[in-house]
């Protein structure tokens, strides 16, 4: 344990030194903001929890958001990330940085009102399909909510792209404030509203939330002068090679994202409440991987793309090293969290409608999950790394893979283990990516020695 730290600080020291201390500071920053964003977060989840415990109302809202964040997590944050490199590159002219931003704008606007109709035209088909059986009532009630959250598409679009400017200019304390405003909303309208909106309340807190978010990062792009648009240049050599990325970036990310409509997909053919069993029990592991992978992998993308452009052979030998301590470090977070996971669900959740019953099943979900944070991360260090040298093509083999053996998993475990069964396929599915996508960043390094 003891050369561990000593390994870990000696690494810290190092990058202080090599990049001035900014990406340190960065790191520090960030870790300190989405700490105070996880906790509001986390006091939104005990509301909620108090509020719906584990029932059905719950379930046809977590089905709602599901299709807006699958959305954001493919299209929305797959353009995002590709959008830094390259606008990384295009930075050494202001003519041309103009230009890429207003461009960027013009192709995410479009998008995402493109993905905002046609989720509205075959909304009940995916229902049908994905959730037979229900009622008309469950299935209005799903779509009430759906057509309220559907306007955050665009938003989410909007947001992505200033935060992304932001995390060029290392102004990650804006950038990370921005989360704070959907559970603040949350939290606000459970405790003062719930009697106007009753089972639309999570909804409508959504869509408050997103348009307030947008306005602060409006409000501070601008007055830190950092969107600055000029005409449009769709012939840009970095907007082609950004749109040379997207395809392979968003098939990955279109993949991985099934993820989580492959377990809904399952534990809804199990007994009610499960789709809720499932989300509280992962919300201990979200939040410690959310908290870790916003630190690390939104201040990597940056640097590792300023970093890119004097050569790829330093990134390599950076990225091993991060890799070691990272998945050390996680680790041993993981050991800690799976003995403690029993005492926090019943510290956290059980209170209200949430009983002592719900807490034995979920607490065992919760054990399941965990066991993904080192593999997890791991993959989220590698995929920033891709991302920056522009190799997300092998990605979308590698989100193949782990989608099919989401599904084989699912099926084999849920036999076995019920609803738990899903929680450890999950696992074993970040394992298996992580491995391949390090074999892969082996091949490639080797290619260019």
């Amino acid at each position: 344990m003891s050369s561990f730290i000593k390994r870990f600080v000696g690494i810290l020291k190092a990058l202080w030194l090599k990049s001035k201390g900014q990406l340190l500071s960065n790191m520090i920053t960030v870790a300190i903001v989405t700490v105070i964003v996880k906790g509001v977060t986390f006091y939104k989840e005990i509301a909620i929890a108090e509020a719906y415990g584990i029932s059905e109302v719950l379930d046809t809202f977590l089905i709602a958001i599901l299709i807006p964040t699958f959305i954001q997590n493919v299209f929305i944050n797959s353009y995002g990330s590709v959008f830094i490199p390259n606008y990384v590159s295009e930075k050494k002219d202001v003519l041309k940085a103009k230009r890429f931003q207003a461009t960027s704008f013009i192709i995410t606007s479009g998008i995402t009102i493109v993905i905002i109709i046609c989720t509205y035209l075959f909304i009940d088909y995916y229902l049908e399909i994905l959730f037979p059986g229900n009622s008309n009532i469950y299935y209005s009630l799903i779509k009430k909510q759906l057509w309220i959250i559907l306007p955050c598409i665009f938003l989410w679009g909007i947001n992505s792209l200033i935060i992304g400017l932001l995390m060029v200019e290392n102004e990650f304390l804006y950038s990370s404030l921005n989360a704070i405003f959907v559970p603040i909303v949350t939290v606000v309208l459970l405790l003062s509203c719930y009697s106007i909106f009753k089972e639309l309340t999570l909804a409508y807190a959504m869509l408050i939330g997103s348009v307030f978010s947008s306005l602060y990062l409006i409000i501070v792009g601008f007055s830190k002068k950092i969107i600055t648009i000029a005409s449009p240049d769709f012939k840009s050599s970095n907007i082609k090679l950004l749109l040379k990325q997207i395809p392979a970036k968003m098939s990955s990310a279109l993949i991985m994202g099934l993820t989580p409509i492959v377990d809904q997909y399952f534990s809804a053919q199990l007994a009610t409440g499960a789709i809720a069993a499932l989300n509280y029990g992962s919300k201990i592991p979200v939040v410690t991987l959310s908290l870790a992978s916003v630190v690390i992998g939104n201040t990597l993308l940056p640097y590792f793309s300023k970093k890119a452009i004097d050569g790829n052979s330093q990134l390599y030998i950076y990225l091993k090293k991060i890799l070691r301590t990272t998945f050390g470090a996680m680790s041993i977070v993981t050991i800690v969290l799976v003995i403690a996971s029993k005492f926090i669900i019943t510290l956290v959740f059980e209170r209200g409608t949430f009983t002592a019953t719900d807490t034995e099943q979920v607490y065992v979900i919760q054990q399941m999950y965990l066991l993904q944070l080192p593999f997890y991360l791991a993959a989220i260090i590698m995929n920033k790394y891709l991302t920056a040298i522009n190799k997300n093509n092998f990605l979308v083999i590698s989100s193949f893979v782990s989608l099919l053996l989401n599904i084989i998993f699912n099926y084999i475990f849920i036999k076995f283990f019920g609803i738990k069964g899903i929680a450890l396929a999950t696992a074993l599915i970040y394992l298996s990516n992580s491995v391949l996508i390090f074999l892969y960043i082996i091949k490639i390094n080797k290619r260019n020695d």
